[in-house]
């Protein structure tokens, strides 16, 4: 019996360290710090109240009811650290590959500089298919702001897109 129960315990301990071998130990350790952030009462589970107090911190005071519930549900049980970063290697998960990314914003660049230019780039994400908001337009050129020309750096968009986090220089 014994052998049994050791077996079945390196089995069970497969799962969750399948999970962590889909991160860097680095972002592993981003997401470590970003869930002790979320996890405001310390108990190492993410609650809604959790959530709204987070939030709060945030300035989003008058967040629904439902909408954090709606946020809750997204896990298939309690919060943890696990758990939680398996949510994000699903979403991960969902983004193309890096190379095909690249591709696709390279049909806009035929000089090959790998940058864009942002007022190009601005009108195709604000007329095209999923239309950005002027909101979203904000929160992108805060996180990727264009060079001095008006250039946007699409290769970092594109690392941070299937990474998480930009590239070290």
């Amino acid at each position: 019996m014994a052998p049994k129960k050791a077996k079945r315990r390196a089995g069970g301990g497969e799962g969750s360290s399948n999970v962590f071998s889909m991160f860097e130990q680095s972002q592993i350790q981003e997401y470590k710090e970003a869930f002790t952030i979320i996890d405001q009462n310390r108990d190492g589970i993410i609650s809604k109240d959790d959530l709204r107090d987070v939030l709060a911190s945030m300035g989003q005071l008058n967040v629904k009811n439902e909408e954090l519930e709606a946020m809750i549900k997204e896990a298939s049980g309690p919060i943890n650290f696990t758990v939680f970063l398996t949510m994000f290697g699903e979403k991960l998960k969902g983004a193309d590959p890096e190379d095909v990314i690249v591709s696709a914003f390279k049909v806009l660049d035929p000089e090959a500089t790998g940058t864009i230019k942002k007022e190009f780039l601005e009108e195709l994400l604000s007329t095209q298919c999923d239309r950005f908001s002027a909101e979203e337009m904000k929160n992108l050129w805060a996180a990727f702001p264009p060079d001095v020309a008006g250039n946007v750096d699409y290769k970092n968009i594109c690392y941070v897109i299937t990474h998480g986090e930009e590239k070290e220089e």
